[in-house]
């Protein structure tokens, strides 16, 4: 329930001033992808883009720099993570071998512990 409040007391401000920036920002900005051309209207032809297109779109590509660094970032520790899950799988099945080889029943209070240490 805190989530869609927070959805709706966040989210659709933020829409809306997006949307209102967007509007407000509608004439065309030359845009220019040589950077030693020199800049004059009547010499280097640019490419007329409304200005919010260009934000949005810089914007868009920070947003997807940002991920893919953090993603990159974060690839070490879900290597461990995967390590350690197979590690858990191999002890658990190793368990429950050795509670068959003595006779105990899987389902009893041990197999609250192990939900409780979150090993299944």
């Amino acid at each position: 329930m805190a989530n869609r409040i927070v959805g709706w007391v966040i989210l659709v401000p933020l829409s809306l001033g997006l949307i209102l920036f967007a509007l407000a920002n509608r004439h065309e900005v030359a845009v220019y992808f040589n950077p030693f051309i020199r800049v004059d209207g009547a010499v280097a032809p640019g490419y007329g883009v409304p200005l919010f297109v260009v934000l949005y779109a810089v914007l868009l590509i920070g947003v997807l720099l940002g991920g893919a660094a953090t993603w990159l970032a974060q690839g070490p520790h879900r290597r461990r993570e995967r390590h350690w899950r197979r590690e858990a799988g191999m002890l658990n099945g190793e368990l429950e071998k050795l509670r068959r080889q003595q006779g105990q029943a899987a389902p009893g209070s041990l197999a609250e512990t192990d939900d409780l240490l979150e090993l299944r």
